[in-house]
């Protein structure tokens, strides 16, 4: 039996509370120190991790190029979020939310400075004119279900797989209350994909790509290891969704940038050509 919490008058914060990330979560925003973002020789510049938030932006921009988009080439820097490199004065100057991944395109007079993954994804479809329906109709559809995993996915992410994977005890009623709530959502999508070859029906788009990222990934067992807790293969139709997905190479590509964990063959720290992504890819078994 858990024992009951009684909260205080005031919230103060704990520095001793625990937790794989406890030595980075604070109450306050903004920069601890000073440090200038190093700038590549592509106009579009990439801050980020390959969390599924960042998986989102690498996989659109290899989707980009290999359209044919060359325009979309990029450098990509690893912020290092375990070490707190997202608190850095250049990161919080592109992103006051220390969030990432963020994006820079100095293709303009102007620098333009882009936050939040779903809006990442946005910019992009707007700027080079893919993956994203010209139709009033069909772009409504897809911007449903992108606005959908921005408010879905913190259920996930920041609720089940924290108490699930990351919390330092488990607790059932947090696990039982986002369980339900993520089982819900797999469920939600299952049924959009027995009618759908994409989650916004019949053309590959900037949704199937950012929710691939958090919900393909989990149900192949690649996030949080929760693939059988969940009784991911009892969802058949995201199942097979997930897996078509998967096998996109532009989605093995980007998958892999600014990643430092997994196997050799896995591991792009940093992108500032396609050789990097090629080089590492030599190595695959």
């Amino acid at each position: 039996m858990e024992s009951e919490y009684e909260p205080p008058t005031v919230w103060t914060n704990d520095e001793d509370s625990g937790g794989e990330w406890a030595s980075i979560n604070r109450p306050v925003s903004g920069a601890t120190h000073e440090k200038a973002l190093p700038v590549g020789t592509h106009p579009l510049q990439l801050y980020s991790l390959a969390t599924p938030n960042g998986q989102k932006v690498t996989i659109m921009l290899e989707e980009l190029l290999a359209l044919g988009v060359t325009e979309a080439e990029y450098d990509a820097y690893l912020i290092n979020i375990g070490e707190g490199e997202q608190f850095s004065s250049g990161f919080v100057g592109i992103n006051p939310n220390s969030k990432i991944p963020a994006l820079v395109d100095h293709s303009g007079d102007t620098p333009i400075e882009v936050f939040e993954s779903g809006a990442i994804l946005l910019y992009l479809a707007d700027k080079f004119g893919h993956l994203l329906p010209k139709d009033i109709a069909k772009r409504t559809t897809v911007l449903n279900w992108l606005f959908w995993l921005q408010g879905s996915a913190p259920y996930l992410g920041g609720g089940f797989g924290h108490f699930y994977a990351y919390a330092p005890a488990k607790f059932e009623y947090p696990i039982n209350r986002f369980t339900m709530e993520v089982k819900r959502q797999l469920d939600l999508l299952d049924k959009q994909l027995a009618a759908n070859k994409f989650i916004a029906g019949d053309e590959y788009s900037i949704a199937d790509i950012a929710i691939w990222s958090w919900y393909g990934n989990l149900v192949l067992g690649k996030t949080y290891d929760a693939a059988e807790f969940l009784d991911a293969a009892s969802y058949k139709h995201l199942l097979r969704w997930a897996e078509d997905i998967a096998e996109r190479p532009a989605v093995q590509r980007g998958c892999i940038v600014n990643r430092t964990s997994g196997e050799e063959w896995e591991q792009v720290p940093e992108r500032h050509s396609a050789a990097d992504i090629d080089n590492v890819l030599k190595l695959k078994p």
